[in-house]
C-alpha cells in the first residue's frame, strides 16, 4: 500500500497530535519539490499551549517526521538567531511552507519571515573580511603545499566552506550549511555556482588544484586579494 501524500499525512499527524494548535505549516523539500526518497516532511507547528520551543523526530503514517513546534512568541528567538547566524532556516521553512491549519495566526508570521528573507543578513564589517580574507589565505597556502592526499581533501572541505561563505556574506546574501551551500550559491548566481562545483570536483576527481587556485584568487582579488604580511588579531 503507497504512503499517504505528503499534505495529507501532515494534515493527519497535526490532527492526531496538535488537536488543539492555532496553525501548523508543512514545509521542507516536499514542498519546493526537491523530495528524494530519504526525504522526510518538515512540520512546523504554533500551539500557545507549549510553554517553549522543541524540535522531535519520528515516524508516523508512514512517513519520517520533523516536528518544529513553537508557541505565538518563542518563534521569535529562532528567527533572530537563523538571522544572525545568516541561515534563515525558520523563516525559510514559515516562508515556503504550506498551510495547513490556520486559526488566524499564519498570515502575520509569513509576513514577518518573507520581510526577514527580503532584507538578507546584516553587511560584514571590514575588520570581519579582512579576518575572512586572511583564514581563506592561510587555508589556500597549505592547500597549494600540500603533498598528503588525505590531508589535501579535508583541506580543500575547509576551503570550500570558507570560499562559500565569502562569496554570499560579502554580497548579503543568506548562506547554508550541507546541501544548501550549493544551493544558496546557485540562488545567488548560478554562472558561479558551476563553476565552483567543477573546480572542487576537478580536485576530489583528479588531485588537480589549479581551478581550486584559481577561484579562491579571484573571490578575494575584489577585496585586496590573499593576506597574510602585516594581519594582525588581538594586539
Amino acid at each position: 500500500m503507497p504512503k499517504l501524500d505528503p499534505t495529507q499525512a501532515a494534515i493527519q499527524f497535526v490532527n492526531k497530535n496538535f488537536p488543539d494548535c492555532q496553525g501548523a505549516l508543512l514545509a521542507g523539500s516536499v514542498v519546493r519539490g526537491q523530495a528524494t526518497e530519504t526525504s522526510d516532511l518538515d512540520i512546523v507547528v504554533f500551539d500557545d499551549m507549549l510553554p517553549s520551543s522543541y524540535r522531535e523526530s519520528l515516524k508516523e503514517f508512514d512517513w519520517p517526521i520533523e516536528v518544529f513546534a513553537h508557541n505565538s512568541t518563542s518563534y521569535k528567538d529562532f528567527f533572530k538567531s537563523d538571522v544572525e547566524r545568516a541561515r534563515p532556516s525558520m523563516p525559510r521553512m514559515v516562508s515556503e511552507g504550506i498551510i495547513i491549519k490556520d486559526e488566524g495566526v499564519i498570515g502575520p508570521i509569513k509576513t514577518e519571515a518573507k520581510e526577514l528573507l527580503e532584507q538578507g543578513p546584516a553587511p560584514w564589517s571590514e575588520k570581519t573580511i579582512e579576518l575572512k580574507r586572511y583564514f581563506l589565505t592561510d587555508a589556500l597556502d597549505d592547500f597549494i603545499g600540500c603533498k598528503n592526499r588525505a590531508e589535501g581533501i579535508f583541506i580543500a572541505n575547509t576551503l570550500a566552506e570558507g570560499v562559500s561563505e565569502f562569496v554570499l556574506r560579502t554580497n548579503r546574501q543568506w548562506q547554508g550549511s550541507s546541501k544548501w551551500v550549493i544551493r544558496s550559491l546557485k540562488d545567488y548566481d548560478e554562472d558561479f555556482a558551476d563553476k565552483f562545483v567543477e573546480a572542487f570536483d576537478e580536485f576530489y576527481r583528479y588531485g588537480e588544484k589549479d581551478k581550486v587556485v584559481v577561484l579562491v584568487d579571484e573571490v578575494l582579488k575584489p577585496f585586496g586579494g590573499r593576506l597574510f604580511e602585516g594581519f594582525s588579531l588581538g594586539r
